[in-house]
């Protein structure tokens, strides 16, 4: 699905209509669970560098296939969130979950 001028299609998060299957973590809400497909530091938009980011992610558990679900979400800005990655409950700032993609 691409339009005229070759530009894809987005939805208002921005994120392609046509992009492969799959969500940022960051713009799930409470009560959503699913699978991590891959990680996609690049497009956060946090202050760390990409490759740090990926790290820490990577060290805290959210490594390709593992399980994922949205616990709590903070008061302000619904940040930050907690999120039980296979038995182990973290909480992430929102903007770092956006490099985690999930379905």
């Amino acid at each position: 699905m691409t339009e005229r001028n070759g530009a894809h299609p987005q939805s208002p998060s921005g994120i392609p209509l046509d992009a492969p299957s799959g969500i940022p973590l960051g713009l799930a809400k409470r009560g959503y669970s699913g699978v991590i497909q891959h990680l996609a530091a690049g497009n956060a938009g946090s202050a760390l560098s990409a490759d740090e980011l990926e790290s820490r992610l990577i060290e805290l558990g959210f490594v390709e296939g593992a399980r994922v679900e949205v616990l709590h979400e903070g008061i302000v800005g619904r940040d930050p969130i907690a999120v039980r990655v296979e038995n182990v409950t973290i909480a992430v700032r929102r903007r770092e979950a956006m490099a985690i993609i999930v379905a």
